[in-house]
């Protein structure tokens, strides 16, 4: 019998490409993960990665496996909630504090879907910057998970005891007004966008920094033409013609007339999306909610991606 744990771990370690990587956000040692990895190739009969002296390659039945598994987990924790609300006989809440951008994307396509609407969970939402909602995470506090962003390696910090799980990547675009006449899609180099006005961060705030520093790496240093930290207010601003903006794939679901996106291969950035609940979290709900947020970021460029081998597993 396949252990839903080992199928967790498999997830895990397609989305991360490593052992190692899968470990770390998982709390096992690599070690753990490869026993699992093991295990499972027992227990299904099928040779899930190409070992080597440093590194486990997928295989196509890892990958085919993932995508299967994903499935089964939801189901199960679908099944875990349902009969946790059915013993106690009253609605389960979960207390969520999410980011705008994020709620504004996910949170009405899950509440829309029909196996979440059956379950019977109340969603008690806290919509704000992540800096408001770890907060609520602490001893004590409002919530049982939140969802956040953190742009590079600054800016955000949260305590040890929280348990945190990576969800995505949303890539920030470069942003431009119709209005100029450069097709969408085009391809550009950095230093030709140095003449033209932006729209920055302002100055001192961790993404002002982070975006700063990638955009003197490669040499471009703007004439700024407004600050803003609001991603709406700021394609609007793209939109009325007022300058260019960096702005994440979520903040434009709902983007204005008017703009065109292009592709800079110097400025690649992303704001890593995690996960972060307290060790009393009831898991059953807090994972089938993971499961099924996982299930629509996939259909957006930033969810876990299972369909295309990475380069290696190291373990």
């Amino acid at each position: 019998m396949v252990n839903p744990t080992h199928l967790r771990t498999l997830l895990e370690v397609i989305r991360h490409g490593s052992f190692s990587a899968a470990a770390t956000g998982l709390g096992y040692t690599a070690s753990a993960v490869s026993q699992q990895m093991s295990a499972l190739e027992r227990d299904t009969g099928t040779t899930l990665f190409t070992r080597a002296a440093r590194s486990a390659i997928p295989t196509d039945a890892a990958f085919t496996l993932s995508r299967h598994a994903a499935k089964v987990l939801t189901d199960i924790d679908a099944l875990l909630a349902s009969t946790s609300r059915t013993h106690s006989g009253t609605t389960q809440e979960l207390r969520l504090g999410i980011f705008p951008s994020l709620a504004t994307f996910a949170l009405p396509r899950l509440l829309r879907l029909a196996e979440w609407q059956r379950l019977d969970i109340s969603l008690r939402l806290f919509v704000g910057e992540p800096a408001h909602t770890i907060q609520g995470l602490r001893t004590g506090g409002d919530l049982d998970l939140a969802l956040v962003y953190q742009v590079g390696q600054a800016g955000l910090a949260w305590p040890s005891t929280l348990s945190r799980e990576w969800i995505g990547d949303d890539d920030f675009r470069v942003v431009l007004p119709a209005s100029w006449g450069i097709r969408s899609g085009s391809r550009v180099r950095a230093d030709q966008l140095a003449d033209m006005p932006w729209i920055m961060h302002h100055p001192g705030t961790a993404d002002a920094t982070v975006i700063e520093r990638l955009f003197a790496s490669c040499n471009l240093h703007p004439r700024i033409s407004a600050y803003c930290d609001d991603f709406n207010a700021s394609l609007e601003l793209v939109s009325a013609g007022l300058g260019a903006a960096l702005v994440p794939e979520l903040a434009m679901v709902n983007r204005p007339e008017g703009i065109v996106t292009l592709d800079v291969p110097e400025i690649r950035l992303a704001r890593s999306i995690f996960a972060l609940r307290t060790g009393d979290a009831d898991d059953a709900h807090v994972r089938l909610f993971m499961d099924q947020l996982a299930d629509i970021l996939r259909s957006r460029s930033i969810g876990p991606r299972h369909t295309a081998a990475p380069d290696t597993a190291t373990q």
